[in-house]
């Protein structure tokens, strides 16, 4: 007996074996680069990784806090550059472009096609993901950035009735505000944070057709004209309903003073949302959200990504498809998109879970993409090349910085700064 129990042991041990070699032989390691840090961002991140150990495979967690991505970038470029890429980096719009230019990228076709991808998104971001017509990276969510949030209980307390829908009612509530003793404006002084709201002062000042010349074809005659005067003397006005101790802030924490009742307003994409989400905050009792003054018929869109870094071993690479499919299922774009308050990207997914404010958001969506108003945004990387729009990041926020650079000098420094190649 103990001789057969013996062999049926070693046979045991053996199918065990062999069950873990094959699972071993499926599983592989994706390091996955991204500065999704915050409460909402991170969460949302953790469910990206459960569907990857679920499974089977490693996740290797590469988060990179602060400048809204630019830090993340620099790490990026430094690992690309010594032959060491992670599996996935957090990359979109115009750059996508620019790193398959320098033939780094993976061809996620098979994926893609296996997926159905381009029947599951609109035209205009699939396109985005592709070089030269390959899939090279995946999207994950649609944000819409022309938002303004706002706490109702200070809104009251100041005798402020309703969101603004223009400027002129913006900056007469921010009075009201000021006078009943909270900031009005929370503010995180950092460069793209200053342009997030420029962007949006831009859009609500001018109008779509503006926009679209001045920060997305850089039309030098849209930059010099009246209406950048007058934005750039709104967008300056804004700043006065700030508090001193803006600078160098974090846009969560921006996003916290609203929530604690300390602000009243806060010009940020839906990524706000999912930090009041975050904290048990019900959208329409504890917060408000309305689209920027003057922007209720516009949308621009900043839509985060994954690009796909070519990989040299076969696990690697089967990790890295299973990556690039989760990002785009249905299970993840839910999840992933209820935690960080965008939208799904993937077509004809069911909204029931989501709140009014990304009802809003899907609604305008579809038709500011019938009616024209639908934008890339410049502040997030999607309208035109990172040199430019580093650039002309730059002189707005020299421009929020000093009150000393007059508005005809900062509209020189902008034509200058939208013909940087």
């Amino acid at each position: 007996m103990l001789k057969v129990s013996s062999m049926r042991l070693s046979c045991l041990s053996v199918a065990v074996l062999a069950m873990t070699a094959a699972v071993a032989a499926q599983a592989g390691e994706v390091e996955v680069l991204h500065y999704w840090t915050s409460g909402g961002e991170a969460k949302s991140v953790a469910e990206l990784k459960k569907i990857m150990q679920a499974k089977g495979h490693v996740w290797k967690d590469f988060a990179v806090a602060g400048g809204g991505g630019d830090n993340a970038a620099t790490l990026l470029k430094s690992r690309v550059v010594s032959g060491n890429p992670p599996s996935a980096g957090q990359i979109k719009g115009p750059a996508i472009q620019e790193w398959a230019s320098e033939g780094v990228l993976a061809n996620l076709d098979a994926v893609g096609k296996a997926e159905k991808w381009d029947s599951l998104l609109p035209k205009v971001v699939a396109d985005v993901m592709k070089y030269k017509g390959n899939f090279v990276a995946v999207p994950v969510n649609v944000h819409r950035v022309n938002w303004i949030w706002a706490n109702p209980d200070v809104l009251k307390k100041a005798g402020v009735a309703g969101m603004p829908k223009n400027y002129d009612e913006f900056f007469a509530a921010a009075d009201k505000i000021k006078k009943a003793g909270f900031i009005a404006v929370a503010h995180g002084g950092q460069n793209w944070q200053d342009f997030t709201t420029f962007e949006s002062v831009a859009l609500g000042v001018g109008g779509v057709k503006f926009y679209h010349d001045a920060m997305v074809t850089l039309d030098p005659k849209a930059i010099s004209s009246d209406t950048m005067t007058k934005a750039l003397e709104t967008f300056r006005k804004i700043k006065g309903y700030t508090d001193p101790a803006a600078p160098g802030r974090d846009w969560n924490l921006a996003t916290s003073m609203v929530m604690k009742g300390e602000a009243a307003f806060q010009f940020m994409g839906d990524w706000a949302k999912g930090e009041f989400m975050a904290a048990g905050k019900v959208p329409g009792k504890d917060f408000l959200c309305a689209a920027a003054p003057g922007t209720a018929n516009a949308f621009t869109f900043n839509v985060d990504s994954f690009a796909m870094f070519k990989l040299k071993s076969p696990d690697a690479q089967k990790a890295q498809g299973d990556l690039a499919a989760a990002i785009m299922g249905t299970e993840f774009q839910e999840v992933f998109n209820l935690n960080k308050g965008s939208i799904p990207v993937r077509l004809n997914m069911k909204l029931d879970k989501f709140d009014d404010c990304a009802k809003l958001s899907s609604k305008d969506f579809v038709d500011t993409a019938k009616s024209g108003g639908l934008q890339p945004s410049i502040a997030h990387g999607m309208a035109v090349k990172p040199a430019a729009e580093g650039a002309i990041k730059d002189v707005v926020s020299q421009f929020w910085n000093d009150d000393k650079i007059t508005v005809a000098d900062a509209q020189k420094r902008l034509v200058a700064a939208a013909a940087t190649k």
